[in-house]
């Protein structure tokens, strides 16, 4: 794994880091066109934002990168990214080469497509001539051609005006939890219950790593402890050996690397759930509710 502080140094002409790419996606499932849908007014929005949970869940949570454009390069829709933080991108590069991009991605669109059927989809990533899906055993060289192909157009406007729809949708993070006279159904298998509300289960983000290992302080080794229940790679000495290892520079890199390693050895299996019941366990409910983002109420 590259540094975070010598990527963060990174710039252009002394400014601030940023490179572009373009992601390509081609729907492997004969009744879903992803060109098509987007081409269509209302299936325009839909998509737009499959691809924007995708980056969100991928990409260091809402910041760190922009869509430009999305266009037709048929038979694949094109998606130009632009990313303007280097840990931002290099998060993306990792979920991308794991696989956890495409899973977002076929996950969201299952949902908000309401489709019947497993989604599945073809993905090929570009920075200029560079197809970087040739390099993904190398993130450093990937990263150096994102940093090289600078944006060469402002944000799309057609772009804009569907943000601002997405941002006047009313957040849907916590699902509606039936009332007492409502026989409660089970609950979806994309879903779990904290504090009688219903949320949408999904991959960790590094805005989820983030939160947790800026809060989590000295209590880091109990969380770790509780994953380990269900994470082989957290079970005997491996708490105390990452406290020894990160011992110099501090609880907020220990509690980092305690996530990315549950990450790194469960892949798509580590979900939000599992950190919320270990935080549960170890009684640090406010902490779950802060990864959760669940406002304290006055």
């Amino acid at each position: 794994m590259l540094c975070r502080d010598r990527m963060a140094d990174k710039s252009v002409d002394g400014g601030h880091w940023t490179g572009c790419a373009v992601m390509f996606l081609q729907s492997l499932c004969p009744d879903v066109n992803l060109l098509s849908l987007y081409k269509d007014q209302q299936g325009k929005f839909i998509i737009f934002k499959v691809i924007k949970l995708t980056l969100i869940d991928s990409a260091r949570g809402l910041g760190g990168y922009e869509i430009l454009k999305v266009h037709d390069a048929d038979p694949y829709l094109g998606v130009e990214m632009k990313f303007v933080d280097a840990v931002a991108c290099q998060q993306f590069l990792e979920s991308y080469s794991s696989g956890a991009v495409s899973q977002s991605l076929c996950q969201h669109a299952c949902r908000l497509l309401a489709l019947s059927q497993e989604f599945n989809v073809e993905m090929q990533l570009k920075a200029s001539i560079h197809t970087l899906d040739h390099y993904l055993d190398r993130l450093d060289v990937c990263l150096q051609h994102i940093h090289l192909t600078q944006p060469e157009r402002l944000r799309d406007e057609e772009i804009d005006h569907l943000e601002q729809l997405l941002q006047k949708q009313v957040p849907s993070t916590a699902l509606p939890t039936p009332t007492a006279t409502q026989e409660e159904s089970p609950l979806p298998s994309n879903c779990f219950k904290f504090q009688s509300r219903v949320f949408e289960d999904r991959m960790l983000t590094a805005a989820d790593v983030q939160s947790f290992s800026s809060e989590v302080g000295r209590q880091w080794k109990h969380v770790g402890r509780a994953l380990g229940k269900s994470c082989r790679a957290l079970k005997g000495p491996a708490i105390e050996n990452l406290a020894y290892e990160y011992e110099r520079e501090g609880l907020y890199e220990q509690a980092y690397q305690l996530l990315n390693r549950f990450i790194q050895a469960e892949g798509r299996a580590a979900k939000l759930s599992r950190l919320v019941k270990a935080l549960e366990d170890c009684k640090l409910t406010s902490l779950a509710e802060n990864v959760l983002g669940i406002q304290p109420q006055e």
